[in-house]
């Protein structure tokens, strides 16, 4: 009987993973399609209906072209890092609050932080491995960024661990039966979609991958299969930080369609905010994470840690 739920198990962990291989693939289509109305130009239109087979297309193209590496690079890091990093971002999504199969994480917030924390140095890894400055700058770069951002990230879980009194993220779905955290803690909302916007490295913080100055930054010297690897990594990243967003904030029941409504909308933002703004300074990104968010996420902390107790006295 165990041999048969083991294998059960994988079952479902392929399926998911392919589900959310093929999610991601629809992700980069539906960027190019709505970077496009923005730019008031046609996104992809000439492969099949719509060009709904663009992304399996690109794929084909990315995996089929000549893999190349720097003769000077470290090139036992440099090849396993996009290998890393795209398990790592996988390996987050079984975290997924279910009811019944699969894994059912009692301690799925720490799980969580300790995931993102290693998807630092796949970055930094990949930058110093290609032996490039540009690469090395981008690396860099990526990991002061990503360091900044996880401090408020880990002090709104904490804000919230203190509220549900558990780790486990199937409890916010039981708290949000009557009414979303969003209403409760819209400021911790925003905090939390900017600092994911930080972590994921997009539009206005993509410092590490900024074309004008750094060619590309830490991929740069990577090629079809390498570079296709960090580009799913992403995007698998982005899918995920939505729906820990919908999760946390507007309700996590996932057995309704509007979740996954809510949750492609949040993608939809990510890629809006990608077309509408322009790249932040360094300094004014180092000053935001620690002036700006870092006091606002631990004053919510102080916040729901004095209602807890406030509450507890009461019962005494």
């Amino acid at each position: 009987m165990f041999y048969m739920d083991l294998i059960f198990m994988m079952i479902c962990m392929l399926l998911l993973i392919i589900c959310v291989l093929v999610g991601v693939a629809f992700l980069t289509l539906l960027e190019r399609k709505v970077l496009g109305y923005i730019q008031i130009r046609k996104g992809p239109n000439k492969v099949g209906f719509m060009g709904i087979p663009q992304p399996f297309c690109d794929a084909i193209k990315l995996f089929s072209k000549e893999q190349t590496y720097p003769l000077l690079s470290n090139y036992i890091m440099y090849y396993y890092s996009p290998i890393m990093s795209l398990f790592l971002s996988l390996l987050l999504w079984v975290i997924i609050p279910y009811y019944m199969i699969l894994f059912s994480f009692s301690l799925g917030m720490l799980f969580f932080l300790a995931c993102t924390s290693l998807g630092v140095y796949t970055v930094m890894i990949a930058g110093w491995s290609s032996n490039s400055s540009y690469s090395l700058l981008g690396g860099l770069r990526a990991v002061a960024q990503t360091i900044s951002y996880e401090v408020s990230l880990a002090l709104i879980l904490m804000s919230f661990m203190v509220l549900i009194e558990s780790f486990s993220l199937m409890e916010f779905l039981y708290y949000q039966k009557y009414i979303w955290m969003i209403f409760l803690s819209l400021p911790l909302a925003f905090v939390w979609f900017v600092s994911s916007l930080a972590e994921t490295n997009r539009t206005p913080f993509d410092f590490a991958e900024g074309e004008s100055e750094l060619v590309s930054g830490f991929n740069v010297e990577y090629s079809s299969g390498g570079f296709a690897l960090i580009f799913l990594s992403e995007y698998s990243s982005i899918l995920f930080m939505s729906m820990l967003f919908c999760i946390m904030f507007l309700g996590s029941d996932l057995m309704s369609i509007f979740f996954f409504l809510k949750m492609v909308f949040l993608s939809f933002c990510f890629i809006w905010v990608r077309g509408t703004l322009p790249r932040y300074r360094y300094d004014k990104l180092m000053y935001l994470a620690w002036k700006s968010f870092l006091p606002l996420s631990l004053n919510y902390l102080f916040l729901y840690m004095g209602m807890k107790m406030f509450y507890f006295s009461l019962l005494i």
